[in-house]
């Protein structure tokens, strides 16, 4: 019988590398969503509509942010995964939540900076 510290869990390693494999498919499939995303942003900015806008900078923009979001959600997954007691997993939740709350509070503000350029006519500023 395998004997336990309180607050520690076990998981089987093979649950833990289909958990591993599991994460992998999802961002597999995910970077095959945004090729589709960035493909169809591309036949859109042809468009002489969207090009007179702005739109297609709004568009890329917020790509860009669902990218960096959804890649900082497979890291944390892979990172949980991989955990090996409640204190750590604890841990590794309240650094995600933290470093999303920062993301979230730079992209809403660099959004906003594209949106109001593109409403005003000029270039949006660079970010960082």
């Amino acid at each position: 019988m395998v004997e336990t510290r309180p607050g520690s869990y076990e998981i089987p390693q093979e649950m833990r590398e289909f958990a591993d494999k599991s994460v992998e498919q999802a961002r597999k499939a995910f970077d095959g969503f945004v090729g589709a995303a960035h493909r169809t942003v591309d036949a859109m900015e042809s468009s002489a509509e969207v090009l007179q806008t702005g739109a297609h900078d709004v568009g890329r923009k917020a790509i860009a942010i669902a990218e960096t979001n959804v890649a900082a959600s497979f890291a944390f997954a892979q990172k949980l995964v991989r955990a090996t007691d409640m204190v750590e997993v604890m841990q590794i939740q309240a650094e995600f939540l933290q470093s999303q709350m920062e993301a979230m509070r730079v992209q809403a503000k660099e959004l906003g900076s594209t949106f109001t350029a593109k409403a005003s006519g000029k270039t949006p500023p660079k970010s960082p």
